[in-house]
């Protein structure tokens, strides 16, 4: 019996593709390099790497959500399980515990992690393009830089790495973060319960 050969298998349109949820470690890591020029790693799931063209605050997700509220304009934010993950100017890692002294918060045990050089967030699909269930989502998505135009810049001191003054400010931001993220941890004592435990050191420097 002469074995049959199948017929070719006709390409899955964009999305629909389920071992790659829609975004594949290609197509993902292609538009985050392509269109953003910002730097990839690994795959299942694609990190983008930070320290390069932005930093990130790394906050529990309630908390990140109130101070949203509170701020208003904001660069990129992305949503990974509990964590949210804001994207400030490159360099705000390292100006961060500077910061949080002049602000009054140096010493107060915060959920609040900054990642500059050496540090990776989790990328979430790109813009418009369905995910796995459970994968990270952009909930303030960035823009390719050719529709910049009239768009906030990533959050950053006066000066440094703002667009003209465009840029939403980092210190707002960081005062709002600690704000929730201290109110979060007073909510959780009152209630007898223990600090939420995070994958990554509080107030850790990369």
């Amino acid at each position: 019996m002469t074995p049959t050969v199948p017929p070719p298998r006709t390409a899955l349109p964009a999305g629909r593709n389920s071992r790659a949820g829609g975004a594949s470690r290609g197509t993902c890591a292609q538009w985050y390099e392509q269109e953003l020029g910002w730097a990839t790693a690994g795959s299942a799931p694609v990190r983008l790497l930070t320290g390069l063209r932005f930093d990130a605050l790394v906050v529990p997700a309630a908390a990140g959500h109130a101070a949203l509220e509170r701020v208003g304009r904001t660069g990129p934010v992305a949503l990974t399980g509990r964590r949210m993950s804001l994207l400030v100017a490159p360099g705000s890692a390292d100006e961060l515990p500077g910061l949080l002294d002049w602000l009054e918060w140096g010493g107060v045990a915060l959920e609040l992690t900054a990642l500059g050089a050496g540090g990776r967030i989790t990328a979430p699909p790109p813009p418009g393009r369905p995910g796995p269930p459970g994968a990270a989502v952009w909930l303030r998505p960035p823009c390719p830089p050719h529709e910049q135009e009239g768009e906030p810049g990533f959050p950053a001191l006066s000066g440094f790495g703002s667009r003209g003054g465009d840029a939403p400010d980092l210190i707002r931001l960081v005062d709002a973060v600690a704000t929730e993220c201290h109110r979060a941890r007073l909510t959780r004592a009152r209630a007898g319960l223990p600090p939420r435990k995070s994958a990554a050191q509080p107030l850790a420097f990369s």
